[in-house]
This record gives structure tokens, C-alpha cells and sequence, in this order.
């Protein structure tokens, strides 16, 4: 055997190890406490049946005596990322009509690959707001059973969207009678619907409330009521679930925050009264600002056509200067970065867009942390390297809050105690 294969064997060895092992103890050279801002030095974590135990410094705390042990010099330990808005069975290298080219269930097989690309670039929990074929309860539950390598995932399924909405099928002619499975007109269709994805796997509702980019409709247009989102709200928060609204327009914007929204998506358009709205009601904003510079260098050799290509340039730096203008007033923010419009696995590209645009790296790394933890509802279990949480954690080289691109490469990843990637 050669050494690299030697390598290779020991390492996937040692990795089965810590997977199987009942207790992890994590060391490093600095852990980022992404509430406080502040580090603290020469770390350990504990980690125990897939949950921290202990958090401390090395030689005030001590590790149980038969754990495993992580050692990462040179790294700095991180919470696992979050982000708020991803489609893991969509790829941008098939725009338009090209993904017409394959079989229904190809793009279960894409969102495999997404999934996988994704925990290893860090990000160990995903929303994912909108699937065909109900895909991402199918990755979900491959996910949990070990048959595939992913992070946790809150799916979606469907997008709730009106007939010949943004979240219709509206790529096709008349004698092509095709519709989204999750259409809905009315209050009381809308409330159906809820149940029925609830049903098949939702755990999160999406409702596309205005036009967007990736269709046959004007971006900023209302497609959903104020008497439809709030039978969408009503009955999603009654399940105990949340309810993020794909909105673009301000008209569509202020009606999802007054019928009770919990997260607006994307929000390129918003006026000073829906950033007014969102503050008093607590609404969080997911502004995916960093994808227009992939579709816009790399759409057109994709597929995407010039309608949609033109569209995003015009929202494009308006979607940026309200992402900035939206912090500054108060609203909070969460990562959503629509990945499956870029490439699966670039989602921390998104950190520095945020930053050039005004945010302090700290504000970006919260907005994927403990921002997201909370619009999800979860933040006992993820967003924070603290006692009770899943043992979700990255390592970085470099200072985060001194330069954040150093999370477009992250050497470590650990999901629930078991190591992901090692440097």
C-alpha cells in the first residue's frame, strides 16, 4: 500500500472511531462565542452522545477519561453555519429549460450530491424552502438513516403559490396542462394545503407572495392576499410551525409581515414602511445578496433566459442597498442565500457580500448562527457552541471577524460529534 492510501486508511479510520464513540473532546486554539464577539483561548468542548456536555478552557476543564480526543491546532472552533434558504434538487448549471432533459427523479439523485457539498462546506443545519417531488424529505430521511452524508434539514416540500404564480408551473403552453401540486386560490384552499404538506413532510411552510426572478411574471407583483397569507400563518403557527415568505415587491412584502410571516425572503424591493413593519413586528429578513454575481457571469451559458437575466440585474444592487439600509434600521437578519441558483457548496460566499454591504463580520456570522437558530426555533439545539446543544462545529484558519472569507474554506466539520472533514 502506498502512503498516501495508508493516509487515507488511518484517517477514515480514526473517523469511524469518533463517529462510534460515546464521548468527543474537541480542543483548539480559539472558540468564537458568536453572541459576545469575544474569544476564548485554548478551548475544550465535550461532546456526549452526539450533545456538548462541557464548555471551557483546556487545563480549567478536564475531558472525561476514555474520550476521544480532536486535537486542531492552528484552527479557530465556530458554531455549525445555517442557511435559512437553500433548493438541494437544484443546480444552476440546468437554467431554463434545459432541466426539461431528465427524468423526474434525477434531481433526487442532485440532491444527494447538494447535501453532501453542502455539511462539508460548514453549513450543518439547511431550510430548504421549496422542492419538487417532495425531495427534501426524501434527503431528509436519507440523511437520518445514514445513507446519505448531509446536515439537518428542515424541509419545506412544496412552495404554496396562486395559479400561474411564482411558485406555478409557468414555463409551459396551454396543452401542456401541468400546475404545481401546491397551488392554492382562497383562504380556505390555502389552509388545506398547509395540512397537506404537513401531511407529506413540511416542517416549514414557504408561500411565494409576489413574482420573482425565476419565472414568466413581473418580480415585485402580489400574487397572495392579505386574507390568504393569514390562513397560510394561522394554520402553520397552530401546527407549531413556522412560515417564510418568498416576497420581492413592497406591496407583497408589507401584506406577508401584517399577515404574520415569520421570515421574508429575499425582500429586494422593500419600502420604509415594510422595514418599519418588520421591526415592530419582529420579522426576520433573508436577504440572498450574494447569488446575483453567479447568475449574472455564469446564467446565460447555463440556460437562463434574458428575461430573467435582466430581471435580476434590476433588483440586483436595489436588493443590496435595502439589505443594508434594513440593518441599520433594526430588522433582524437571517443567511439565506438561495443556493441551487449557485453552485451548492459556495454558500459562505454570501459573508462577504454582507460586509461590503455595511454588516460588521460579527452581524454576518450571527445572521448564520444564533439569527437563524431563532427564526428556526431551535436555538437550544443549534447556532451556539454551548451545554445542551448538538456537538455542530467547524474550525477555521484565521480570524472570522478580521476577514471572513476564511469561511469559504473551512478544513473542519463535525456534525452531532462526529467528524465530517479533518484538515
Amino acid at each position: 500500500m502506498g502512503r498516501l492510501a495508508l493516509a487515507a486508511g488511518v484517517a477514515l479510520s480514526l473517523m469511524a472511531g469518533l463517529a462510534n464513540a460515546g464521548t468527543v473532546a474537541v480542543t483548539a486554539d480559539r472558540l468564537l462565542d458568536v453572541r459576545t464577539g469575544k474569544y476564548i483561548d485554548s478551548p475544550l468542548v465535550v461532546i456526549t452522545d452526539g450533545r456538548i456536555t462541557a464548555v471551557g478552557k483546556q487545563g480549567e476543564l478536564t475531558a472525561p477519561a476514555d474520550a476521544e480526543t480532536v486535537a486542531l491546532p492552528g484552527l479557530t472552533l465556530m458554531p455549525g453555519l445555517i442557511d435559512m434558504h437553500v433548493h438541494l434538487d437544484s443546480s444552476p448549471l440546468y437554467g431554463g429549460y434545459n432541466g426539461l432533459a431528465f427524468t423526474d427523479n434525477f434531481w433526487t439523485v442532485v440532491a444527494v450530491k447538494n447535501a453532501e457539498a453542502t455539511l462539508k462546506a460548514g453549513f450543518t443545519t439547511v431550510r430548504n424552502v421549496g422542492a419538487d417531488r417532495y425531495n427534501d424529505v426524501a434527503i431528509e430521511q436519507a440523511v437520518e438513516e445514514g445513507l446519505a452524508i448531509g446536515p439537518r434539514i428542515v424541509p419545506a416540500t412544496y412552495a404554496i403559490g396562486a395559479t400561474g404564480g411564482h411558485c406555478d408551473s409557468t414555463y409551459l403552453p396551454p396543452s401542456v396542462d401541468i400546475s404545481s401540486p401546491a397551488v392554492a386560490d382562497g383562504p380556505d384552499a390555502n389552509r388545506k394545503m398547509v395540512r397537506k404538506l404537513k401531511k407529506y413532510g413540511a416542517r416549514v411552510i414557504k408561500i411565494c407572495a409576489t413574482g420573482g426572478v425565476f419565472s414568466n411574471d413581473a418580480v415585485g407583483v402580489q400574487q397572495m392576499t392579505l386574507e390568504e397569507i393569514q390562513a397560510v400563518t394561522s394554520e402553520a403557527h397552530m401546527a407549531e410551525m413556522k412560515v417564510a415568505a418568498h416576497a420581492h415587491g413592497p406591496e407583497g412584502i408589507r401584506a406577508a409581515i401584517a399577515g404574520g410571516v415569520d421570515t421574508i425572503e429575499h425582500a429586494s424591493l422593500v419600502d420604509d414602511e415594510g422595514i418599519r413593519m418588520a421591526v415592530k413586528a419582529g420579522t426576520f429578513f433573508g436577504m440572498d445578496i450574494y447569488n446575483t454575481e453567479y447568475t449574472q457571469s455564469e446564467g446565460a451559458k447555463n440556460g437562463v433566459r434574458e428575461s430573467e437575466l435582466k430581471k435580476d440585474r434590476d433588483i440586483g444592487e436595489v436588493q443590496r442597498q435595502n439589505f443594508c439600509k434594513s440593518l441599520k434600521a433594526g430588522v433582524k437578519q437571517i443567511y439565506s442565500t438561495d443556493a441551487g441558483i449557485y453552485p451548492h457548496g459556495d454558500n459562505a460566499r454570501q459573508f462577504a457580500v454582507m460586509v461590503r454591504y455595511c454588516a460588521t463580520p460579527l452581524q454576518a456570522i450571527q445572521s448564520a448562527t444564533i439569527n437563524s437558530a431563532e427564526a428556526l426555533g431551535q436555538s437550544k439545539d443549534v447556532g451556539e457552541v454551548k451545554v445542551g446543544a448538538w456537538g455542530d462545529l467547524i474550525g477555521v484558519r484565521g480570524d472570522p471577524l478580521a476577514d471572513v472569507t476564511v469561511l469559504q474554506s473551512v478544513p473542519f466539520v463535525m456534525k452531532g460529534g462526529e467528524v465530517i472533514k479533518a484538515p
